[in-house]
């Protein structure tokens, strides 16, 4: 039997950062890319983003049932994985004209970049694996 001391909250390392280059268009003054700081997050946090994209509608004579807004659900994901650049800056909004991360988000990028952005973020948060590849690595 294995020590249960590597399953310590201190021993855990949930709090992945990685550097990733969404846009070759941000470059500093030496005319390099900027890489962009993202951040995985822990199930607790996941949750609360997936209830923030729920939506309750009305169905026919039954009352009531919940639906995920998966593309609400998907950018404020990402929103919450970006470290840098402080989407939440309300200068750097401004300069954009938008409000909100999500829409800032949108505006900066484009749809190839943003569509990285997201494979990345899914990836650092363990959304890479199907469900065939993980029961493979369980039987192995």
């Amino acid at each position: 039997m294995s020590d249960l001391s590597v399953f310590f909250a201190q021993n855990n390392l949930a709090d992945i950062t990685e550097e990733f280059i969404v846009s070759e268009r941000f470059k500093d003054k030496a005319g390099q890319p900027v890489p962009w700081k993202i951040r995985s997050m822990t199930e607790a946090e996941n949750e609360a983003i997936r209830k923030s994209a729920t939506k309750r509608i009305k169905v026919k004579n039954s009352g009531y049932t919940t639906e995920i807004d998966s593309e609400e659900y998907i950018a404020r994901l990402a929103v919450s994985s970006v470290v840098f650049p402080n989407l939440k800056d309300a200068a750097l909004q401004e300069s954009y004209q938008v409000k909100g991360a999500d829409a800032l988000l949108r505006k900066m990028l484009l749809p190839g970049e943003y569509a990285a952005l997201i494979q990345k973020v899914q990836e650092l948060n363990g959304f890479d694996k199907d469900v065939s590849e993980l029961i493979e690595e369980v039987k192995n």
